[in-house]
């Protein structure tokens, strides 16, 4: 039996990511997956009134596939590309926490989340040639240990939490304020691995084949 050829470059589906964001970038190169293109959306993602968490994040998701299908759709080099979308909000309960952008926001934040728990979703939607999406909510619950002033003025100083959802990022030093983690790390970091492969499967991208052509 002769061995398989890999796929010749051209053949291979292109792949666009919906965000610029570098977490979600190495996330999916993580998954030894490379973005042909990076198309994100400048949507406004303030929650409507009384939009719970888990409506915002998916409308969120599907907002800035919706951008990024229209973007490639529109050219001739990516009209047949796989869309991958994703978006994340930290709650507790109820309560949608910002991505923080001042040093206010980002303090009272940390305060709501020192020595309790809450919950982290992330929607991931794929598309692909046959303008199916596929989407998955993925629901992480995270508790944090009970934070110091000196450790919260420390975080503050450090600058991580800039725009960032809930004003911390899990890969980063906030990763040793976490006691517990339930779900699913890498989507609290921005893409759940899981899902969003399973998904890019089950339309058809040779995930698996990217990965041989990558060894």
């Amino acid at each position: 039996m002769t061995e398989t050829s890999p796929i010749p470059q051209a053949a291979r589906p292109k792949l666009v990511l919906a965000s610029a964001s570098p977490r979600r970038l190495a996330l999916l190169q993580q998954a030894g997956l490379e973005p042909d293109a990076l198309l994100p959306a400048d949507l406004d993602e303030t929650p409507l009134k009384s939009e719970k968490p888990r409506d915002l994040v998916r409308r969120l998701a599907r907002a800035k596939l919706d951008v990024a299908v229209s973007a490639a759709r529109s050219g001739e080099e990516l009209h047949q590309a796989y869309v991958v979308a994703a978006d994340t909000v930290v709650a507790v309960g109820r309560r949608i926490l910002p991505k923080a952008e001042v040093t206010d926001e980002a303090a009272a934040c940390l305060r709501l989340l020192s020595g309790r728990a809450h919950r982290v979703y992330t929607a991931v939607c794929v598309i692909g040639p046959k303008d199916r999406p596929r989407e998955r909510l993925v629901e992480t619950r995270v508790r944090f240990k009970r934070l110091s002033a000196r450790e919260v003025d420390g975080y503050l100083a450090s600058g991580e939490w800039r725009g960032k959802a809930g004003a911390y990022a899990i890969q980063g030093l906030a990763g040793s304020f976490v006691v517990k983690l339930v779900g699913s790390y890498s989507a609290v970091v921005g893409l759940p691995l899981y899902e969003t492969v399973g998904l890019l499967e089950g339309e058809g991208f040779p995930v698996r084949g990217a990965w041989r052509d990558a060894a």
